[in-house]
């Protein structure tokens, strides 16, 4: 018999930092954290102790620990293995306005995406992360920043587990620091070559746009927890996200949101246009209004916008597709952006993981059109992206979804941390701006890791 899920009341703390220090070293323990309050976050969302832990690698194959038999049978068919996963779990009696009354939360690499659209891999992988790592939760603990208030939900048992959880001192942070400086995977040169080799192929009708990014790389030691909490402190965003396994950890500072989905209501909030902001007040409000000025970056915006609506309209109900909010500007404390909101409805019989799949990667972040975008960027950069510009979140088991685009992203692999900034290219694009830009985004990180 399933044990009804309680929704117990607990202290509301406008960070979910103490709550999750005493939960961080449970095993597929994960933290999606709406940031500081300033960054317009709205819910912390944490858990640990997964009912299953799926992995999928970067060849397609599917596995569980513990194990699942049909969903080891689904190789190459992640999205389908994650949907089964999903209903594995009973659907909630319980009415609630919360986000997630349990379901999965983890991450989708961009490399999934890249299987999902049929691109072969040219390049070498930087890391050695799976390509999916998903774990199928029946608790959470959520804070809502907008209403001040925070809850435990779970059933009887979990919930007395939990709450010894909590209970215990949490475990002490250790020192992190970097052992070298970050080091790029591409010498100014190597950016010049590929920056002219994206314009020969807009200017002969390949593609209109091609996010081009750029890696960086640096040995480390010490703990991630560390790590998170200096880059958390210099960038509040209101997509972040934290987990950490063994040698390897994602560390999100993400400020896009990808596609939430909420009743059937479904939501993308793509950002293309980016400036930094100023040492000063005027000089701030003059970067903010070059960037609203500039037609390449509305125009960059535009396209992919008609990028999106497209991959939503696939599985949205016809003539639901709208666009709200057209380029308008979004400050973080290290850039302003440029953010449109496309909005459509699911289609009756449609799940979320059917429009993450046909949305994925998000478009923002490969450029049009998508396929031949993520053709080109294969051939040209270096190295595979991973988790880098795929996708951190949650799908809740009633058929609530939210997902961020990961950049700003730190990744971290057997002591070493990787680290990408990269940019929208276009045919009126200037080589060393764009440079610029790529670095304009990290700085910010790689301070903070120093």
């Amino acid at each position: 018999m399933t044990m009804p899920l309680l929704i117990t009341a607990l202290p509301y703390s406008h960070s979910p930092l103490k709550w999750f220090a005493s939960l961080r070293r449970r095993p597929g323990a994960v933290l999606l954290d709406s940031g500081r309050p300033q960054a317009n976050g709205h819910y912390d969302i944490m858990s640990s102790d997964p009912l299953t832990l799926m992995e999928v690698s970067v060849e397609g194959e599917v596995s569980c620990t513990p194990p699942v038999p049909e969903v080891a049978a689904m190789t190459r068919r992640p999205f389908q293995a994650q949907q089964y996963l999903l209903e594995q779990l009973p659907v909630p009696e319980a009415e609630s306005d919360l986000p997630f009354l349990g379901g999965l939360i983890g991450y989708w690499s961009y490399d999934l995406g890249r299987e999902a659209q049929q691109v072969p891999a040219r390049s070498a992988r930087a890391t050695s992360l799976p390509a999916s790592r998903l774990g199928l939760y029946d608790w959470a603990l959520i804070q809502d920043h907008q209403r001040q208030q925070a809850w435990l939900v779970a059933s009887e048992p979990r919930r007395r587990e939990v709450l010894q959880w909590l209970d215990n001192p949490a475990p002490e942070s250790s020192t992190f620091s970097l052992q070298d400086d970050f080091t790029a995977a591409m010498d100014r040169q190597g950016y010049q070559q590929r920056f002219a080799a994206v314009q020969r192929y807009i200017r002969a009708g390949d593609c209109y746009q091609i996010n081009l990014a750029q890696r960086f790389h640096a040995p480390y030691e010490g703990d991630l927890w560390s790590a998170y909490l200096r880059l958390r402190e210099a960038t509040p965003t209101p997509f972040s996200g934290y987990m950490a396994w063994e040698d390897k950890g994602v560390l999100s500072l993400s400020p896009e949101r990808f596609i939430r989905c909420r009743q059937k209501h479904v939501e993308t909030r793509p950002i293309k246009g980016t400036r930094p902001r100023g040492a000063t007040s005027q000089e701030d409000a003059r970067l903010a209004q070059a960037l609203l000025n500039s037609t390449k970056d509305r125009a960059e915006n535009v396209m992919i916008v008609d990028l999106l609506r497209n991959d939503l309209g696939r599985v949205c109900q016809p003539g639901s597709i709208r666009v709200p909010q057209l380029c308008a500007l979004e400050s973080y404390p290290n850039v302003h952006h440029l953010v449109s909101v496309v909005q459509g409805m699911l289609k009756e019989n449609s799940k979320p993981l059917e429009l993450l799949a046909a949305a994925f990667p998000g478009g923002s972040i490969t450029g049009a059109p998508k396929i031949r975008a993520m053709q080109i960027i294969d051939e040209l950069e270096p190295s595979q992206r991973g988790v880098y510009c795929g996708s951190l979140g949650y799908v809740d088991v009633r058929g609530n979804m939210d997902t961020s685009i990961a950049i700003r992203s730190v990744i971290a692999d057997a002591g070493t941390l990787h680290v990408w900034g990269g940019g929208g290219l276009v045919a009126d694009s200037v080589e060393e701006e764009e440079y610029t830009e790529t670095l304009d985004k990290i700085r910010h990180l790689i301070d903070a890791l120093r």
